[in-house]
């Protein structure tokens, strides 16, 4: 039996077009894209005339939490939150308890997703000094890719071998996916401010300690081994203008072996911010300056930063309510990430156009992502109406997220997302779950 939808009258955003138009949903897949398409009988129609439609949000690097570490999140609950955010595709990295690091416990996060996942689903192969056997049986058309720590890490993730990291790049042909920062350069900046604080550095410090040096140190040499062994690398979380220009953009993405991204965060915030927010805004890479945030927007928009992420990291407040050395990195940042862009689309920063391109085109042409990124017929109807003109203000009440916080509260959005389909099914319409309907697992064109 057909299960139609008729989305009607929405501003459709799609491959650096904004056009009105209809869209006919059948079972998963968008079937029409006209102007106007009259509905077939028993199609349920939904008005969305003054609503821009977009394909999901595809987040490429979230941390989720489970297994291990579902004190402060789980697969459920965030991907809950992330289709209220209007990520209907995700990609989670290998750093739970214990790690994805063998191929039997990357597929035990496949099954858990497989039950409890709201959104689709991909998680990435974590890669240490001592599993290049158990890495190179990973495949490439089930896995989004493999993820390598080259700055501190859990447990023994770090990356440090030179001599093993070299193989892992020209080994594989997958994605390699790098955090980058140089553990030496950290070590030694948290020694000098130890000795000057204790414990209780004041946060403004972190962007000192992580900085721009250690920073640029590590993403430098990882673009260089990439270009000795041909590795297809991608860098995430770009924190420094300085890194940007480590990437090109005078050729097509798919034409790319070297890649980048950029957080939410990392545009948003600044190390103003840290009297303010304090540990609430601590990641790793750290938030740093204005130039740096400037930078970044300026890279993206002219694209050497080629996707937009969130590295959705929750931790519970009692463990962020510490001081410095005992407050863990990384926040919650999945149900916001659109609606905060789409302010920077207000304010004339980002066009809508290019903000859809670098959330969910460009991470389906990066991996590979089959039928999914883009509004097409025969494309799986992974879709987003957002109402441009209903504001709404973060507060505890309408936090989606296991840990209960975020470093939005208190921020009016001028916009919200009012429906959220995931594989054809309306999963999320203004604020109303659909609970018994689960995402899938993706799968890639290599």
């Amino acid at each position: 039996m057909t299960k139609a939808t008729l989305i009607k009258s929405a501003t459709i955003v799609n491959e650096n077009k904004i056009f009105k138009g209809d869209v006919l949903i059948e079972n998963e897949i968008i079937r029409t894209i006209s102007s106007e398409i009259t509905a077939p009988e028993g199609v349920e129609i939904i008005d969305a005339k003054g609503s821009y439609l977009i394909p999901g949000f595809i987040d490429d690097q979230v941390h989720f939490r489970e297994p291990g570490l579902t004190h402060k999140a789980n697969i459920a609950t965030e991907s809950r939150a992330a289709i209220a955010g209007g990520i209907t595709t995700f990609i989670e990295m290998p750093n739970t308890i214990p790690q994805a690091t063998t191929q039997e416990l990357l597929e035990d996060k496949f099954k858990i997703a497989a039950q409890d996942s709201y959104a689709n689903y991909s998680f990435m192969f974590g890669g240490t000094n001592d599993n290049l056997e158990e890495l190179l049986k990973t495949d490439p058309k089930k896995v989004a890719g493999i993820k390598l720590f080259l700055g501190s890490s859990t447990g023994d993730m770090l990356v440090d071998n030179e001599e093993i990291l070299e193989k892992i790049f020209a080994s594989t042909k997958m994605i390699i996916s790098v955090h980058c920062e140089d553990e030496a350069t950290i070590k030694k900046n948290t020694a000098i401010y130890k000795e000057k604080y204790g414990d209780d550095i004041p946060m403004k410090y972190h962007p000192f300690i992580r900085s721009v040096e250690a920073c640029y140190l590590s993403s430098s040499k990882a673009i260089e081994l990439a270009k000795k062994t041909g590795a297809r690398l991608h860098v995430f979380h770009l924190s420094t203008e300085k890194e940007t220009h480590l990437f090109r953009n005078d050729i097509p993405l798919e034409e790319k072996q070297i890649t980048s991204e950029v957080c939410i965060h990392h545009l948003w915030f600044s190390d103003k911010d840290y009297d303010k927010k304090g540990t609430l805004i601590k990641w790793n890479p750290a938030v740093k300056t204005e130039d740096d945030r400037q930078g970044l927007w300026k890279a993206l928009l002219d694209d050497r930063i080629d996707v937009l992420a969130t590295d959705h990291a929750p931790h519970t407040i009692e463990e962020k309510n510490n001081i410095y050395t005992k407050a863990p990195s990384g926040g919650p940042m999945v149900q916001h990430a659109i609606v905060a862009l789409l302010e920077k689309v207000k304010e004339g920063v980002i066009p809508i156009e290019k903000a859809v391109e670098k959330m969910s085109h460009n991470p389906a042409k990066l991996f590979q992502i089959e039928r999914r990124g883009f509004i097409k017929e025969g494309y799986f109807a992974d879709l987003v109406l957002i109402d441009p003109n209903q504001s709404q203000t973060v507060s505890k009440d309408n936090i989606l997220y296991k840990c209960g916080w975020s470093p939005f509260e208190g921020t009016t959005f001028s916009s919200t997302i009012t429906h959220t389909f995931v594989n054809g099914n309306l999963i999320y319409n203004n604020g109303i779950f659909n609970n018994d309907i689960k995402g899938k697992r993706i799968t890639f064109n290599r």
